[in-house]
C-alpha cells in the first residue's frame, strides 16, 4: 500500500461548497471505513482541504478522486498530490 497526501483548493463559490460538503464527507466516510482514508478535513482558513490516503497505487487514488463529489460538482479547482513515506508515528511501517 502507498500513502498519499492530497491538498485541494476549493472554488470561491461558498454556496456550492456548502451544498456539496455533505456528499463529500459521506464519500470520505466510506473510504475511512474501507481504510483508504486515514485523516482529512478543511484547512483552517477555509480555502481548501487536506486528506491522507492509503491506496494500492496512484492510479487507484486518481480513480477515487475522479468520483469525489468535490470533483464531480466542481468544488475542487486544484489539487496537489504527493506520495508520502511515513517513517515515524503510529502509521509508520
Amino acid at each position: 500500500m502507498t500513502w498519499f497526501t492530497v491538498e485541494t483548493r476549493y472554488t470561491d463559490d461558498a454556496d456550492l461548497l456548502a451544498a456539496v460538503r455533505p456528499a463529500h464527507r459521506e464519500y470520505l466516510g466510506r473510504l475511512v471505513s474501507e481504510e483508504r482514508v486515514l485523516a482529512g478535513g478543511p484547512l483552517a482558513d477555509g480555502s481548501g482541504g487536506f486528506v491522507v490516503f492509503r491506496v494500492g497505487d496512484r492510479a487507484e487514488l486518481d480513480d477515487l478522486l475522479l468520483i469525489d463529489p468535490y470533483t464531480t460538482e466542481g468544488v475542487a479547482v486544484d489539487r496537489v498530490v504527493r506520495e508520502w513515506n511515513i517513517v515515524v508515528g503510529p502509521w509508520a511501517g
